[in-house]
C-alpha cells in the first residue's frame, strides 16, 4: 500500500472541492464527513485506515449508482472502497462516488 496518509489527503482533497463546508469528525476509529454543520450524528461517509488499506465508507453506498462495481459490503445501507494506492482514488471512481453521497446529505 503507498502512504495511507497520501490517500486519505488525496480522498479529503475531493470532498473539500464537492463539499467545501464539510467537517471532518474523529469517531469510529476514523473520521467522518459530516456536511450539516451543526450535527455531528449525521454524517454521508467516512475514511478508515487499515494495515492493508484505506477504507472510504459510505452512509448509504447501497443506493449509489456503481456500474462498474466498484463498493464493496452487503449490508443495507453502508458500502465501502478499499484504496490501497493514491492511484485507487482516481481509478475506482471515488469522486464521482463522493458526489453522490453528498447529494444525499
Amino acid at each position: 500500500m503507498n502512504n495511507a496518509q497520501d490517500i486519505e489527503d488525496a480522498v479529503k482533497e475531493i470532498v473539500d472541492q464537492i463539499a467545501p463546508d464539510v467537517r471532518y469528525v474523529t469517531k469510529y476509529g476514523g473520521e467522518v464527513f459530516c456536511a450539516d454543520p451543526d450535527n455531528d450524528k449525521v454524517f454521508v461517509g467516512g475514511i478508515f485506515v487499515s494495515k492493508a488499506h484505506v477504507s472510504l465508507e459510505f452512509s448509504e453506498g447501497a443506493f449509489f449508482d456503481d456500474p462498474a462495481g466498484q463498493l464493496e459490503g452487503t449490508g443495507k445501507h453502508r458500502r465501502h472502497l478499499k484504496l490501497r494506492t493514491v492511484g485507487d482514488v482516481d481509478t475506482k471512481g471515488t469522486k464521482a462516488l463522493l458526489k453522490q453521497a453528498f447529494a444525499c446529505s
